[in-house]
């Protein structure tokens, strides 16, 4: 495995005093979500992915999903109360987030936006988040998530 570094997300648990555990799978070749839950050892049900929309009224919006499923995009509008959402284009996230493509974490984008995560990471002990780097994942508590950054959960997956 590729030698631990420090990422922002990592700094701002650590400034928070908020436990994890940090992953890295940088040399792995995973790329898929499912695949990193495969190197991690993991079930992919513990393993979850960030996505960003936007809504009808152009408000953004985070998701968080298991990577084994996928978002309901009607379900995603109905918990955030818009008439709908939609992904927003790759190369709209560096400079809205401050994340790319495979390395977006709920935690420490450049601005808040409104975040919902499925239901289901309720039912895990602890789940693991991109720790905002492509490569790199925090393994941290449901409620230590909700203490991180406000958030609602929600039925939000197919």
């Amino acid at each position: 495995m590729a030698k631990q570094t420090k990422t922002n997300v990592m700094r701002l648990l650590d400034g928070a005093k908020i436990a994890y555990t940090e992953h890295c799978y940088a040399d792995t070749g995973a790329v898929s979500g499912t695949d990193v839950a495969r190197v991690l050892g993991e079930p992919p049900e513990k393993v979850f992915k960030t996505l960003v929309t936007e809504g009808a009224t152009k408000e953004h919006y985070v998701f968080v999903v298991p990577v084994e499923k996928e978002l309901d995009l009607k379900k995603a509008a109905r918990a955030v109360g818009e008439k709908s959402v939609a992904m927003i284009k790759a190369k709209e996230l560096l400079p809205l987030t401050g994340y790319v493509h495979g390395g977006c974490s709920p935690i420490g984008m450049k601005k808040f936006f409104r975040t919902t995560v499925d239901v289901s990471a309720r039912e895990q002990a602890t789940v693991c988040v991109s720790a905002g780097r492509i490569g790199y994942q925090v393994e941290l508590a449901p409620a230590d998530l909700e203490r991180m950054i406000r958030l609602a959960y929600a039925d939000i997956t197919v």
